[in-house]
């Protein structure tokens, strides 16, 4: 039996991941805070649970309840985040927090409360969903960028440490995906550099952002959907999987360029 649970699953990515998997033949518990939106994965055979990643009571009841039922864990989608965008001298630090608690700290508690099981198995797979963003940078994205750097971090050490029960720990890296993300994190960029010195900033940022919602430009999320698909059922997974329309050349294009170079391309793009 392969078991997994998927965060973030009442839309994009997480949605169509769930969907994915359970189409697959896993036996796919998806978690969300909006219940509701999680109708049509009912209806696929999919377990919905009710899960809060910043609230610790709603992430041990929701493991605890699955793990009563099945007996076992396979598979963890850490998917659950979001992009909070804006100067870093304009957002309030309980945002950022709250950033984190989303993006990094809901992750790390979720795989704790997986892991006991996993090392009795001595199987497991659990799949972090990062970003470009935890490769690449942007202007005004300082706190989302180092919850995906900080993500990247936890995720390569945390591969070796846990190596040798048999646990897999792999980064899934999306580019410009087509989500209601995007939209969020736009509103939140005009919202915290509004009437402040990064106005017009803001106001180019998310005009190069929302490029991505466009028709031929960012990818679908069902594009994620099945790079996760292929992360969770590899034999002997990669480390790091790009997923997405221009990913993959973005990644190399940091990995090739120097600092310098880099910088003067975004402050082109952005500017």
């Amino acid at each position: 039996m392969t078991v997994a649970l998927v965060t973030g699953a009442s839309s994009g990515i997480g949605l169509h991941a769930a969907r994915a998997l359970a189409r697959s033949g896993w036996t796919v518990y998806a978690a969300a805070r909006r219940v509701e939106r999680m109708a049509e994965l009912e209806a696929d055979g999919v377990h919905v649970l009710a899960m809060d990643v910043t609230d610790e009571a709603s992430m041990t009841a929701g493991v605890e309840s699955l793990l009563a039922a099945e007996g076992r864990i396979d598979l963890l989608v850490n998917n659950a985040g979001y992009g909070s965008f804006g100067a870093l001298e304009t957002v309030p630090i309980d945002e950022a927090r709250a950033q984190f608690e989303v993006n990094v700290f809901g992750a790390a508690r979720l795989i704790q409360l997986v892991l006991p099981t996993m090392r009795a198995q001595r199987s497991g797979r659990i799949l972090n969903i990062s970003s470009i963003g935890g490769v690449m940078y942007e202007p005004l994205g300082s706190w989302y960028h180092a919850t995906k750097f900080a993500l990247e971090g936890l995720s390569d050490s945390l591969r070796v440490e846990l190596a040798p029960f048999g646990i897999d720990v792999v980064l899934i890296q999306p580019g410009p995906i087509r989500t209601e993300w995007n939209t969020i994190a736009r509103t939140s960029l005009l919202a915290s550099t509004a009437g402040t010195a990064y106005e017009g900033s803001g106001i180019s940022a998310a005009r190069a952002m929302a490029a991505a919602d466009r028709p031929g430009r960012g990818a679908a999320p069902q594009a994620v959907a099945r790079t996760i698909l292929r992360a969770a059922e590899a034999t002997r997974p990669r480390t790091r999987y790009p997923a997405g329309r221009g990913a993959r050349t973005i990644i190399l294009a940091r990995r090739l360029l120097p600092d310098r170079v880099f910088d003067a391309l975004l402050l082109r793009v952005y500017g």
